[in-house]
C-alpha cells in the first residue's frame, strides 16, 4: 500500500472512530509511564494488581519471588514496589532492607501487601522503612490511594 493510500486509510480510520489526530499524537509511551513492580508469590493476586494497575496507566513489572524483584528493581528502577511479605528464596521484608540499603534504589516507594497480620505490619514497617503497608485481603480503591498519594510526594 503506498504511503499516500495508507495515510488516508489512517485518517479515515482514526475518523470512523470519532478520534481526532490530536488523540492519535498524545498516546503515552513507556518511557513516559511510571513503572511499578509488583511482587507476589499468588499468580492470581499479581495478576489483578497488573491487569488493575496496568488499566491506570502504569507500566507494570512483575516477579513471584524475591530475589527476582530485586534484580528487577536494581536494573528498571521503578518508582514503586508492591511487595508481598512471605515469598520463596527472600522475603518482601529482605527485599526491603536490600532496596533501602542501596544508595541506587533507596528513593524506590516501596508498598508491603501482605496477610501477615495488621499488628505485625505496623510493628514490622517502620522498621524496613516501608512507605506504606497493606493487610490482605485488600480493597483496589485503597491500593489505588496508596499508590497515588506516594507517588504524588
Amino acid at each position: 500500500m503506498s504511503s499516500r493510500r495508507q495515510v488516508f486509510f489512517t485518517r479515515a480510520f482514526y475518523h470512523g472512530r470519532a478520534r481526532t489526530w490530536q488523540n492519535v499524537l498524545d498516546v503515552t509511551t513507556d518511557s513516559e509511564r511510571t513503572t511499578i513492580l509488583a511482587v507476589d508469590d499468588d499468580p492470581d493476586i499479581l495478576g489483578m494488581i497488573t491487569l488493575r494497575l496496568g488499566k491506570r496507566g502504569y507500566e507494570v513489572l512483575t516477579a513471584v519471588d524475591g530475589e527476582k524483584a530485586l534484580d528487577i528493581a536494581q536494573d528498571r528502577m521503578p518508582s514503586l514496589v508492591v511487595l508481598d511479605v512471605m515469598m520463596p528464596k527472600m522475603s518482601g521484608w529482605e527485599v526491603a532492607r536490600a532496596l533501602r540499603q542501596n544508595p541506587a534504589t533507596k528513593g524506590i516507594k516501596i508498598v508491603i501487601l501482605t496477610a501477615i497480620g495488621e499488628q505485625i505490619n505496623a510493628m514490622t514497617s517502620p522498621l524496613y522503612q516501608v512507605d506504606a503497608h497493606i493487610d490482605k485481603p485488600f480493597d483496589f480503591t485503597v491500593l489505588e490511594e496508596t499508590i497515588d498519594k506516594l507517588l504524588e510526594a
